[in-house]
């Protein structure tokens, strides 16, 4: 995979909830590439439209207007994304969880607890491995999703304010996870955070204002 290898691409994309007087525009006219191996974090407060710009990345939304492109992240499993909160199945114990995307992919199971299993160790989780959700701390289970994305080996991870809900200690954890994962897999990483110190880690910075994803020339 090309250093200079766009994997995905948004062109002028803008994204619009909602009609005529309740219409609230989350993000406007974005330009942006996420290139193979890169470390971005978009960084800005709560409801200037980060979450909103990751999941036009994921395709999880679809532009109102302006493209948003995967030229070089086109299968199903070659974008991974960590949700923002709880994102377990609770019935599913923490080795089942990080093992559920591959089986899904059609991966033999045991093929894919035996990389559920190698991803989990990744992360500092095998002790975790037969717990249930609800057995487990906020910090292990955002390690965990980290851990699933990892065994899926995408080529693009995005993290939805993967720290935001963690204190200090358990957050660098779950960043160390995410960074792990991204350097085992090669993978591009997109984190969205409010938080300068998660920032701080990652090589490019990009500003959300007002849902305006702002270039280094508008930011002071």
């Amino acid at each position: 995979m090309s250093p200079d290898e766009v994997l995905v691409a948004c062109r002028d994309a803008a994204l619009t909830f909602g009609r005529g007087t309740r219409a609230v525009v989350a993000v406007h006219g974005a330009d942006l590439e996420v290139r193979a191996g890169e470390r971005l974090a978009v960084v800005g407060p709560s409801g200037s439209g980060k979450t909103s710009l990751l999941h036009l990345l994921a395709g999880l939304e679809q532009p109102t207007s302006g493209t948003v492109t995967r030229p070089a992240a086109t299968g199903p499993y070659d974008i991974g994304l960590v949700f923002q909160g709880d994102s377990l199945i609770p019935a599913l114990n923490v080795l089942e969880n990080t093992a559920l995307p591959l089986v899904l992919a059609g991966r033999p199971e045991a093929e894919a607890r035996d990389a559920a299993g190698e991803a989990l160790a990744c992360v500092d989780a095998t002790g975790l491995a037969d717990r249930l959700p609800d057995e487990i701390s906020g910090g292990q289970a955002q390690r965990v999703a980290a851990a699933r994305v990892l065994a899926q080996a995408p080529r693009l991870i995005l993290a939805d304010e993967p720290t935001g809900r963690l204190d200090h200690a358990t957050g660098g954890r779950v960043l160390d996870a995410l960074l792990t994962a991204a350097d085992r897999t090669g993978a591009a990483l997109v984190v969205t955070t409010h938080d300068p110190a998660v920032a701080a880690r990652l090589t490019t910075r990009r500003t959300m204002r007002d849902g305006r994803l702002l270039t280094p020339e508008d930011v002071p």
